[in-house]
């Protein structure tokens, strides 16, 4: 019996150790499949960390842009202030030189002109579309 017994115990060896094998190469199988979808993870957040860098590098060149449209609308701005300051000076000078210009600056506007320079709070297009077609048109200088 004892080589029986020996028998059985080698072959509870063998059935252990295969046991063990396969309950390794289980584990390991697991350990591949997390592997691969932590690799599938990293390479998802490697594609959102590169679009969002895209992204800011777009946000930041569209920045830059809006930044130097302004410096250009401040010069003309500017510009402008400075064209507008000397046409006033120009009329003050004028005013003071001729007397009789002076005389028409100082009247009023007459009523068509007048009536121009009106407007109500326009808000909208079809506001402003009422506006022109409704009363407030001017009429033809003979009535």
């Amino acid at each position: 019996m004892s080589t029986l017994r020996q028998a059985l115990y080698g072959f509870a060896l063998l059935a252990s150790i295969a046991l063990l094998i396969w309950a390794q190469s289980q584990r390991i199988e697991v350990a591949d499949q997390k592997t691969g979808r932590a690799q599938d993870a990293a390479d998802a957040a490697i594609a959102r960390a590169t679009r969002s860098e895209q992204t800011a590098a777009q946000l930041q060149a569209s920045l830059q842009d809006e930044r130097t449209a302004q410096a250009a609308l401040r010069s003309v701005q500017d510009q402008l202030r400075q064209g507008l300051a000397t046409r006033q000076r120009t009329i003050e000078d004028l005013k003071r030189e001729n007397a009789e210009l002076r005389f028409w600056a100082d009247q009023p506007l007459p009523d068509a002109a007048r009536r121009m320079r009106e407007r109500p709070a326009i808000t909208g297009a079809a506001a402003y579309r009422d506006w022109l077609s409704g009363r407030g048109a001017l009429h033809p200088v003979g009535d």
